[in-house]
Order: C-alpha cells, then structure tokens, then sequence
C-alpha cells in the first residue's frame, strides 16, 4: 500500500473535482473527480475515446479545462502550459513522442532542461539515471535510427531527469517486450517508493493488476469506478471499461480465394534476402528466409531493434536492395523486390507500419483525405478527386471498425491514438489485401476494438494472405510464429494446441 494511503496524514499528491473539457461535437471530459495518493501508481483506464489522454493533458498543463478544479499536494493550481506543470514537478510521457527525429538523443534531452546546466553535466546526469534505472541508450544515435521501444526509453529517461513528483505515462508498454515491461515496472516501483505518484493509462488488464495499487475506470468521458486492480480478475475490468467482456475469438477455416490445397505456391517468399543498412545505426539483414501460406497468419517476434523495421520497409517497398535482390522478396511467384510500395499495393501488399503518426497518417489532414496515401480508388481517370467518394469510404471505415472521431473531416492528430490506430489498420484491410504486413496492429488500442482488429484479421485470412509481425502481443493470432533475429521457429496451430519448431536459417 502507498504511503500516504497507510498513514492518511499527508494530502493527496493530486485531487480533481468537476473537470469538464469541451470539443466541438465531442464532450471529452464530463465532471471527472480522481484522487491520487502520494507514493500510489494509479492507473486510469478506458476505451479509445474515453477522456483518458485529455484529463491526462489537462493536468499537464497542455489543454485547459472548462470546468473544475485541480490541487497539487493541498494546494489549487491552474497550470497554463506544461513548462509550468514541469516547474510544480509533474511530468508526462505522451502515447505519440514529441522527439525531433533529425536530432540525437542528447539533443532531444537537452531541450527540454533548465538553461542552466551544461551539456557535459547534463551527459553526466543522463548517464547516471540510465544506470540506476536500466534504461541504457546511445546517447549519440539520431533518434530517426531508434525503434518505436527505443525512442519510448528516450522519452522516459528524460522525463526522469526532472525528478518528477508526478510522472503521467500514456500507453508506456504498447511496443515493449515483455523483459522490457518488467524493468520498466522496476523503474516504477522505485520511484514509487521515492514518493513519487504515478498516473499509469494502459489497455493492458494483466499488467495494471500486477503493477498498479488504485485504478479509475472511464467511459464516454465519465468515471464509472474506481478500484483495486489487485482485487478485481480481467473480466471484472473488461466490464467496467467497455460495458461486457471482449469477444472469444474464432478461428475460421482459410477458404475463398486463398484457401490452401495441394501443392499450392506461397503467396510471400522471401528468399536468402541480403540488405545493407541504410545508416551506421541501423542493421544489416543477412540471409533472410521465410514464406507465408495462403489462408495464414504468421508472427515475427524478438525484440524491437534485432532488424524488424528493416525488413518490414523491404517487404513495403521503402528500403530497396540491389539490381540483383529483385528476386529475394516474390508475392505470387512474381519478383517485386525491384517494385516501390505503390507499385506492391497495386499488385495487393498492403502495410500498416509502426509509426502511425507521421508515417500511417498525415497529421494535419482530415481522415478522408488520409485515405489517398495507400488508397486509389476515390481517384479518376484524370487524376480527379472524387470527394463524394472519398467521404463516404471513410466513413464506411469509421463505422466498421467503430473509430470514435467527429466524422471524415476530423484531422488525423485530433483522434487518440487507439482510434487512429483502428482507422488505419481499417483503411489497410478494407483494401482486401492479398498479402498484408503489419506492425504493432493492436498498439494502444483498448481490449475490445483489439478484439475486433484481430476477428477482422482472421475473417480476410479465411479468404486471403496475411503476414503479421507483432511480438508484443503475437499468440493470439499466428497460424505461424517465428522468432527474431538469430533462430528462427515455425509455430503451427493443431487444433487448439500451437506446436513450435525449430526453421533453417538463410
């Protein structure tokens, strides 16, 4: 138990009453009251859309409530942007990272410190926090050279380095193994002990019951409880947060246009696939060797910064090797290594790739419009644009796959991150892909729209090609697991039971 919940002397490290936050169309925060004790890891919990990240913001400093009120250790504060909330000693690790890519990791750490100290102290302080809390890094990689898990340790260590007396974490495990997850709960629990409070949203169940001591279930912008994760099993949980438990899944037998029989040709090939990397801080891929069956889902597991982003971008089309590698990668017994992504889309490989921000959708542009990176067919013959067209499509998606956004107008940046997710991954396999690649598909997504994700995914494998790399949350689905970089397995599902076995290497 915390602290201050076992003495009940101190006040509560955070205290909001009545908070409202208004959006055109869209009430994201509806009278919200939480308390947080101080030394308490609390997690907040909720659908894609619930209210979670705008409180979160909100007490950061970053959006202004409309209605409310927030003490900080007794006092009421009202925090106008987050320099202030830094200053009062509260801290937040957002879900999408605010890291300058071109930069390395020292600078993106440095601009967020005190003028006062220098580069050589603050290399000193970066080097002894990364110690004590096992979040090693290179200093001196650009942070464009970083996994999605990687630049996350970025964001946490120099959220660190301002001794925080409240430290916020937005969907902190989404890319993480589950090694990486178990330091991370350690780097908590000391600072728990430090008296630090921690405000902790996951979609994770398992892991709010073995970390957190409190928990705040939200829905449609209101607190419908507050708990003992400790106490409560996952299907308590699941009701509380989404009104019902997550679907069972089913697993339909591969049929239609990708059913499997006789001697049929795989529908992926990569064979003895050699790609050099494209900086000092990237890897080499050496001798890669797999192949994907029709009607089948196959899981690429191994901890992030082994060479999956680099394979993922040669199976895409955005890393490309030489004239001579155009038959390592063939789709349909038809070499496409030489062809761009465009071209790999036209021929039915789709992709929904780690960063869904920046790289799946454009910010700035609305969620119909977003449609036109991986989508043709709102586009005429003259290069027209059919808009009609174009907004009906993308509210089709939005219905489908239940994405909470104001409608097609709605800008990419304007959606949470679990609800992003879910467009695009929509947008992808609403193409009826023969052959689909993803990354990380469930990141941030809440148990039931993962639910949904993965029944669609199994519905086009009934009648398509799939290839899937996801190891944080891979046995739900794979027909095929294979693990990364130096061995590989061949994971099959008899029935209900997987059997694993042992792949030659390229």
């Amino acid at each position: 138990m915390p602290p201050a919940a076992a003495t009940g002397e101190a006040a509560p490290r955070l205290q909001l009453t009545g908070i409202s936050k208004r959006y055109p169309g869209v009430l994201a925060n509806d009278g919200v009251n939480l308390t947080v004790q101080r030394g308490e890891i609390h997690a907040i919990l909720g659908e894609n859309g619930a209210g979670k990240s705008t409180l979160m913001k909100i007490i950061y400093g970053a959006t202004q409530a409309d209605e409310g009120r927030m003490c900080l250790d007794g006092q009421p504060i009202h925090l106008r942007n987050p320099q202030q909330a830094r200053e009062r000693g509260i801290a937040m690790v957002f879900q999408h990272f605010s890291l300058f890519e071109s930069l390395t990791v020292a600078d993106n750490i440095w601009l967020g410190q005190s003028p006062g100290i220098s580069r050589a102290q603050l290399r000193q302080r970066v080097e002894e926090t990364a110690r004590f809390f096992g979040l090693d890094i290179d200093l001196d990689r650009p942070v464009h050279t970083l996994s999605v898990g990687e630049m996350q340790r970025v964001e946490i260590l120099r959220s660190l380095l301002t001794h925080p007396q409240l430290l916020i974490l937005d969907e902190p495990t989404s890319v993480l193994t589950p090694q990486a997850v178990q330091n991370l709960f350690g780097v908590l629990r000391k600072l728990a002990a430090q008296g630090c409070s921690i405000l902790y949203i996951s979609h994770k169940l398992d892991e709010i019951r073995q970390l957190c001591h409190a928990c705040t279930v939200m829905r449609q912008g209101r607190v419908v409880g507050a708990v003992d994760p400790r106490q409560c099993s996952n299907a308590e949980l699941s009701r509380l947060m989404i009104g019902a438990e997550p679907a069972v899944l089913s697993r339909p037998a591969p049929g239609g246009r990708g059913a499997k029989g006789g001697n049929a040709a795989p529908v992926l090939r990569v064979q003895k696939l050699n790609l050099p990397r494209q900086h000092a801080f990237g890897m080499d891929l050496h001798g890669i060797s797999l192949h994907v069956d029709a009607g089948e889902v196959v899981g690429i597991a191994g901890v992030s910064g082994n060479g999956q982003k680099e394979l993922l971008l040669a199976l895409s089309g955005e890393m490309q090797g030489k004239v001579g590698e155009r038959q390592a990668i063939q789709l349909l017994e038809q070499p496409v290594g030489h062809l761009s992504p465009h071209q790999r889309r036209q021929r039915g490989l789709h992709c929904v790739p780690e960063e869904r921000l920046g790289r799946g959708a454009v910010p700035g542009m609305d969620l119909a419009h977003n449609l036109l990176l991986t989508r043709d067919l709102t586009v005429g013959r003259l290069g027209w644009i059919h808009g009609r067209r174009l907004v009906a499509k993308s509210r089709e998606i939005i219905t489908r796959f239940h994405v909470r956004a104001a409608g097609p107008g709605a800008t990419a940046r304007s959606l949470s991150g679990g609800n992003l997710q879910k467009y695009i991954v929509g947008r992808e396999i609403d193409a009826n892909p023969r052959l689909l690649v993803l990354a990380q598909p469930t990141w941030g997504v809440d148990v039931g729209a993962a639910a949904r994700i993965h029944a669609e995914i199994l519905a086009l494998r009934a009648k398509g090609w799939w290839s899937a790399r996801n190891w944080t949350n891979c046995l739900p689905l794979p027909t095929a697991c294979m693990s990364w970089p130096r061995e590989k397995f061949r994971l099959r599902c008899t029935g209900t039971k997987p059997v694993c076995r042992r792949l030659a290497c390229g």
